[in-house]
């Protein structure tokens, strides 16, 4: 009986993210902005619209290390005697970008398995084994957030880095 109330509850909860989804694709038009961000992996259309309308103009910005640091995805650095160690995130950031990435990143550790050639998904794998997961996330999300700036800045698609461009070959 409680199962079956919870299962409902899941079901209605689901209708009302479809009706707000679909409401959402009336109200913001697929700019080429918005294309070409969902071409970066775990971004979608609703992530694409948050960075699109928070960011403005990436030429505010004038390296994609600044941009990062905007939306929130460095860590604290605190360095002493020769010896560096990174704190936690900052909060004095752009908090809808910061969360975009990071959830962003968190889709990425879900869908990992589906997709493991992937440089984000080894970049998480390889993090996570090491430092645990919220590291690999915010490891991830700044990569997310570098990919974002450079990506509507070079006005181009996301190119996996683990795959090398192809030159065209003269026929």
């Amino acid at each position: 009986m409680t199962a079956r109330l919870q299962l409902g509850e899941v079901d209605r909860i689901t209708e009302a993210v479809e009706t707000i989804d679909a409401r959402m694709r009336e109200v913001f038009d697929e700019t080429e902005d918005v294309r070409l961000l969902r071409t970066i992996p775990g971004i979608g259309f609703l992530f694409s619209i948050v960075i699109t309308l928070e960011v403005g103009d990436i030429a505010r910005f004038h390296s994609s290390s600044s941009f990062a640091s905007y939306a929130g995805t460095t860590p604290r650095v605190h360095s002493s005697g020769g010896k560096t160690r990174y704190g936690t995130l900052r909060n004095d950031v752009n908090r809808y970008l910061k969360w975009t990435f990071m959830e962003a990143g968190n889709i990425i550790s879900m869908l990992r398995s589906h997709y493991p050639a992937k440089h984000v998904c080894k970049k998480y794998t390889k993090i996570r084994n090491r430092k645990g997961h919220a590291k690999a996330v915010g490891a991830v999300a700044r990569h997310l957030a570098e990919a974002a700036y450079w990506v509507l800045t070079k006005r181009e698609e996301y190119m996996d880095p683990g795959i090398r461009r192809q030159k065209p070959t003269e026929a």
